[in-house]
């Protein structure tokens, strides 16, 4: 095989991150869905929350599983504008409403001062995410702990999403050549 094929590989494998979350016992995830239906106001069965962790932070997205819902669509709009704003406040109550106070990472990222979390909301067609960032190593660590517990507590309404990760590519390599050479 073309080493260069060999090393973009073990490139692309390095990269990807591990997600080794294992949902909560079925009386969690009862009643993490029941108070969750009093903090969010679409409905879980009807939308897929996705936590992808990165370098800096980490993304989550709320999308309809049925792109033509507006209903669901403009309720995870609204929804996660709001707490996207209350975040940047340090207000994190309807995190610890839903999963409890304890929850790993959300004691960290109550501690940040303004400006420490980049939270950024967007719009997506299908629904909006919620973009956190940092430099901070503690900050960065607590947001993936948080991602951990809301994938372990929204396992039936929640994925990890793809890796997000920068990958540097040395300018001296053709890569499309060295795809399409075999040995």
């Amino acid at each position: 095989m073309n080493p260069y094929i060999v090393s973009l590989l073990l490139v692309l494998l390095a990269a990807t991150p591990a997600y080794s979350t294992d949902p909560a016992d079925e009386q969690r995830l009862d009643e993490i869905t029941e108070r969750g239906t009093h903090v969010m106001p679409f409905d879980l069965e009807k939308t897929t929350h996705v936590f992808s962790k990165v370098d800096n932070g980490g993304i989550q997205q709320v999308t309809a599983k049925d792109k033509s819902d507006i209903e669901q669509i403009q309720l995870i709009r609204d929804h996660l504008l709001e707490i996207s704003e209350e975040f940047k406040q340090g207000d994190f109550s309807k995190p610890a409403h839903i999963h409890g106070e304890d929850m790993p990472g959300l004691a960290e990222l109550k501690t940040a001062s303004p400006g420490q979390i980049k939270i950024e909301y967007r719009w997506l067609p299908d629904g909006a995410q919620i973009n956190y960032s940092t430099e901070l190593p503690q900050f960065i660590k607590a947001i993936h702990q948080w991602f951990d517990a809301q994938l372990s507590d929204h396992a039936r309404h929640a994925v990890p999403g793809h890796p997000h990760r920068r990958i540097t590519i040395p300018n001296n390599i053709n890569w499309i050549e060295a795809l399409s050479t075999t040995d």
